[in-house]
């Protein structure tokens, strides 16, 4: 007798962990599917080198953040979508244009905007640690924890995080005022916090020819992008059919951050790659795509 065989599912995740959960049922896809990359050469920088997951700037994922659709990644707080811990500042750019952006926001779009703030601007102490931010600690390159600023947390999410029934929305604050007034989202967001959902890691690393090179990957900011904390997310949106539903792909829909983070010129080579793809049919398919 001839028994069917079963197929293994690789759920990549533990059973028992809200990730594999998720994947189980059918809400997320697992991450261990094959994705096609793209590899070109900065042309303004012959040693520096891209790696492109088309697979994911191919994709029709669209953030849902402040929707219905958004369920967060806390089951108790849906409304603060991935803002649990409060943002880590990258460096003293980032700290400078939150800055400029807090000054220039108005009081509206705030929810949770700290009583001293116009007090703050008024004193003219740029020594002085700003009113929405406070020291943490942030493991670096080497695996040792060093100190960090991140914006401050209020009520178990970002100081930024407006919850529902606010009257610009639910979301980020800063983002509302952004797109309101027609503000770059890369220049006055925490760089973590426009970067989302796609990750950028870079290293240096010996060519075959012993000529050191930059390396830049550029992919999907998954469940493993946020390190062993991941996988306990309730619920993630970057493999979830439900934010894949924008009406253009990645590439297109995220232009201005894309170019953010690879300049112009090796911006406009991707996206002559995309389209030649795309009038030849062979756009790669998200597993999470409808």
């Amino acid at each position: 007798m001839n028994r069917p065989r079963s197929t293994q599912v690789f759920l990549g995740f533990p059973e028992s962990s809200p990730a594999g959960k998720q994947i189980l049922a059918g809400a997320e896809a697992a991450p261990d599917f094959p994705r096609e990359w793209f590899e070109f050469v900065n042309p303004e920088d012959p040693l520096h080198t891209f790696s492109i997951d088309l697979t994911w700037v191919e994709s029709h994922y669209t953030c849902h953040f402040g929707q219905e659709a958004c369920q967060g990644i806390d089951f108790q707080q849906t409304d603060i979508g991935c803002c649990v811990h409060g943002a880590y500042l990258a460096d003293e750019t980032d700290r400078d244009q939150l800055y400029n952006a807090v000054h220039e926001m108005p009081a509206k779009y705030w929810q949770h905007r700290p009583k001293g703030v116009d007090e703050y601007f008024a004193t003219g102490e740029a020594i002085d640690l700003e009113p929405w931010l406070v020291w943490d600690e942030l493991d670096g390159d080497d695996g040792e924890a060093e100190p960090s600023l991140k914006t401050k947390t209020v009520g178990g999410a970002c100081i930024f995080a407006n919850r529902a029934g606010w009257p610009t929305g639910t979301g980020c604050a800063i983002h509302q005022w952004a797109v309101a007034e027609g503000r770059d989202l890369t220049v006055e967001k925490p760089e973590v916090c426009w970067q989302v959902p796609l990750r950028r890691y870079e290293d240096y690393e010996e060519r075959t020819d012993g000529v050191e090179i930059l390396r830049t990957t550029i992919g999907e900011y998954d469940r493993r992008a946020w390190g062993n904390g991941g996988e306990d997310f309730d619920w993630w949106c970057s493999s979830a059919s439900a934010c894949h539903t924008h009406p253009d792909p990645l590439w297109k829909s995220m232009r201005r951050e894309l170019i953010a983070l690879m300049g112009q010129p090796s911006y406009d080579i991707l996206a002559e790659h995309c389209e030649r793809r795309a009038a030849g049919g062979f756009t790669a398919v998200h597993p999470a795509s409808r």
